[in-house]
């Protein structure tokens, strides 16, 4: 395999980021996930917002978001509540916060430090522009093993004191994420009981 590089979204890769992220995503229904139109969207909205990790000329991963000003007051909400139905819609260039829509990267590629890249790119961003931080919904995938045994909310304590692994939260935690508890119907993910978790990475250079 060539040595990775990454650079920001751009739209002649909408058609293959859309695959990716329909292939890591197969559990959820597919009206939760980005239709091609919405990655061509954030590609042309918020490029600079947005990574793409190429082997070669080839996609392997990507990771995007839009600004917004979140209600940690209210913290119950689905993924279209915030990004708005289709187009990004709800993307404010003066917003506080970045909200990370996906981050996704092909199977075949996983174990070379692409997430950890795409995190650590999309952070910039938000030290770049002075924003507060970074909030998103995370999918918790080994919630599955354990739907029946416990809450959501159970399940993530439970990661975060180091008792129970999760593939994704884990490796968040691992990024600086702070698992603030558990997101009901944030997505249509049946084998997950339709949760996501709600992590929050506070800016340390955030000047108000």
């Amino acid at each position: 395999m060539a040595d990775l590089t990454y650079t920001n979204l751009h739209p002649k890769w909408a058609e293959q980021l859309t695959e990716i992220e329909h292939t890591v995503f197969a559990s959820i229904d597919i009206e939760d996930l980005l239709s091609l139109r919405d990655m061509e969207a954030y590609c042309r909205v918020f490029p600079e917002g947005g990574f793409v990790a190429l082997d070669g000329d080839t996609p392997v991963g990507f990771g995007l978001g839009i600004l917004l000003d979140f209600d940690f007051e209210d913290t119950s909400h689905s993924l279209d509540d915030l990004t708005g139905e289709e187009d990004c819609g709800n993307h404010n260039p003066d917003g506080d916060w970045y909200y990370g829509v996906t981050i996704a990267v092909n199977p075949q590629y996983r174990k070379r430090g692409i997430g950890n890249r795409l995190y650590e790119l999309r952070k910039e961003v938000v030290r770049t522009l002075n924003k507060k931080g970074m909030v998103a919904g995370g999918v918790i995938p080994g919630y599955a093993k354990h739907l029946n045994e416990m809450t959501a909310d159970q399940y993530i304590d439970r990661v975060v004191a180091g008792n129970l692994h999760d593939p994704t939260l884990s490796f968040q935690i691992a990024n600086g994420f702070q698992a603030r508890g558990a997101i009901p119907g944030y997505l249509d993910d049946p084998t997950v009981g339709n949760n996501a978790v709600l992590i929050v990475w506070d800016n340390p250079d955030y000047q108000p």
